[in-house]
């Protein structure tokens, strides 16, 4: 069994941080995206991985290189950003027949792995929308099986939206039903969707289960991304409580936050929900509900609902004021 991790996207909602780093490397509750994606399967006994690579691919390959480098990894490269069903088609060589694990790059999701590799027939994660106008959908029957697949529907007859988790078992034929796919025209965006392969091989006899995830988490926007910071802190917070806000070295932190190896911080408040990666200097700042990428410095800034990238350098304004009684000043 292989897992097949496609990481090949541009991630163009969260520009400007995309243009220098891939979507999958941004750092979240103390991991990266790819790195919670990467240990969930590890945790669940996978061992040999397939990533499909593409923008900014080097980083991809050189974050899975020294932070995993004792699992079995293959890197296929997707030049043409064609969609996720030719993502996955281009492993058809690394995969061969193997049983397949597939797990979208920007997916993190609460689910139970090892029960999804167990089963016994081909699985896919689903958790219910209010609106599934922009998802691929799932329409199922009373036992969970699904009976059709549709890519954004204007009309959708189910709110069942298709999160990016996929347990393929029958490999051949889902790698011919990607043939047959591509073969095909692509969408209006010149792009081939994978839910469509699926839904060739529902017609060709497929039983296809879908498993509802406990929580899924967008990663694909800014408000999202630190959104799914803030509940993946909490959790590990929750593993680790602390009643009362830690005051040490003039600084102020409130829980729950991740703060990195080698990071230097001086006359700070940091937190709640702040996530910073390695040796970031900040000096005399407010941060709250935001991502600090690592090597970055801040200084006397006031930062809420901020990403900032890797070696960035940020320096506010410092005043010194002498106010009187009933006055009112607005810095912002």
């Amino acid at each position: 069994m292989k897992a097949i991790i496609p990481v090949a996207g541009a991630g163009t909602k969260l520009r400007p941080i995309t243009y220098t780093q891939p979507k999958a490397l941004i750092p979240i509750a103390g991991k990266t995206i790819l790195g919670v994606i990467v240990d969930q399967l590890l945790d669940a006994g996978v061992t040999e991985f397939v990533f499909v690579i593409g923008y900014l691919g080097e980083k991809i390959q050189a974050y899975i290189e020294k932070t995993y480098p004792h699992i079995k990894h293959t890197f296929v490269t997707q030049n043409d950003r064609r969609g996720i069903g030719h993502a996955i088609w281009l492993t058809r060589d690394a995969v061969q027949n193997d049983e397949a694990m597939i797990v979208l790059g920007d997916t993190v999701c609460d689910y139970n792995v090892k029960e999804v590799l167990n089963s016994n027939i081909s699985q896919i994660g689903v958790r219910k929308v209010d609106d599934p106008r922009s998802f691929g959908v799932a329409e199922l029957n009373d036992k969970d099986m699904v009976c059709r697949m549709v890519e954004k529907p204007l009309i959708p007859k189910s709110n069942m939206a298709i999160v990016g988790i996929y347990y393929i078992k029958e490999t051949e034929m889902m790698y011919a039903a990607l043939n047959k796919h591509l073969s095909s025209n692509a969408d209006e965006k010149g792009e081939y969707h994978f839910t469509n392969a699926l839904q060739h091989m529902i017609e060709d006899g497929l039983q296809l289960h879908a498993f509802r995830v406990n929580n899924w988490f967008d990663c694909g926007k800014k408000e999202t991304l630190l959104s799914t910071n803030a509940i993946l802190l909490k959790q590990m917070d929750d593993a680790h409580p602390e009643k009362l806000p830690i005051a040490y070295d003039g600084n102020v932190i409130i829980p729950p936050v991740n703060i990195a190896e080698g990071c230097t911080i001086r006359h700070s408040i940091i937190g709640p929900n702040v996530t910073i990666g390695e040796f970031t200097k900040v000096e005399s700042a407010i941060i709250r509900d935001s991502i600090i990428g690592s090597y970055a410095e801040l200084q006397q800034v006031v930062l809420n609902s901020s990403i900032i990238g890797n070696d960035a350098y940020v320096r506010g304004l410092s005043q010194s004021l002498n106010i009187g009684d009933n006055t009112e000043i607005d810095l912002a």
